[in-house]
């Protein structure tokens, strides 16, 4: 995970602390919205992954929990992660660089069906 967030925040400008969020909150997106065997596998190649979904989760009241309660989407994601403190310049290559690690450590074959089945993600991706 600590390889992810430095290439995040070397990509975003993001502190460590919020790239560990936003990446956080991507991957439970992805938990709870993907292909679950897709998913699973993805979270298995990342070391920290699941640790950091729950963190997300832990914060749960506020804000997040508001945007949640929204419905899901890309757009309700979006919310989230500007409630962390990410902006919309930085979640195209804040998207980019994570696909692109999870590319590397679980593969093509996992990835594209995970981008495949949700609606919107690939503008991020």
């Amino acid at each position: 995970m600590e390889e992810l967030i430095a290439r995040v925040t070397q990509k975003t400008g993001l502190d460590q602390a919020t790239a560990r969020k936003a990446i956080g909150i991507i991957l439970g997106y992805l938990q709870k919205e993907g292909p679950q065997n897709e998913v699973n596998q993805l979270i298995g190649a990342l070391p920290g992954a699941q640790e950091a979904i729950e963190e997300t989760k832990s914060g749960g009241g506020g804000l997040m929990g508001m945007v949640g309660s929204m419905g899901g989407g890309v757009m309700a994601l979006g919310g989230q992660l500007m409630g962390v403190g990410v902006s919309m310049g930085q979640m195209q290559p804040l998207g980019k660089e994570l696909f692109a690690y999870g590319r590397e450590k679980a593969g093509e074959d996992v990835m594209g069906p995970i981008v495949g089945s949700i609606p919107g993600l690939s503008q991020f991706v």
